[in-house]
């Protein structure tokens, strides 16, 4: 956990990248809102884990709804959503979901 105080965020936030990661229940948020996009992915349903002999098998996160935002507050919600995929897996949703956030951020 870390501060954010180079914009102005008060409060401790995971920092990934030196950009903020936000979770809050089935929702993370990663990005800087001073960049064009940030990138949302909201957990659909989570599997428990074959773990050997525990009796309560962890859950991780399984679907994932991956989605790329403008930031700009002018435009109508319905236009902020610049791209959206599905992705099986938090590492492969946030892999691919940084791709295409990079990408999109570069071409301002």
């Amino acid at each position: 956990m870390a501060e954010y105080k180079e914009i102005g965020i008060k409060g401790k936030y995971l920092i990934y990248k030196n950009k903020p990661l936000v979770r809050d229940k089935n929702m993370l948020c990663y990005g800087s809102m001073d960049d064009e996009y940030v990138l949302f992915m909201m957990i659909l349903d989570n599997k428990k884990l074959e773990c050997g002999s525990l009796e309560d098998k962890p859950e991780v996160p399984n679907r994932i709804l991956v989605q790329i935002m403008s930031t700009d507050e002018k435009k109508p919600a319905h236009e902020r959503l610049a791209k959206q995929f599905e992705k099986n897996g938090l590492y492969e949703a946030m892999d691919i979901g940084l791709i295409w956030l990079n990408k999109m951020n570069k071409n301002k």
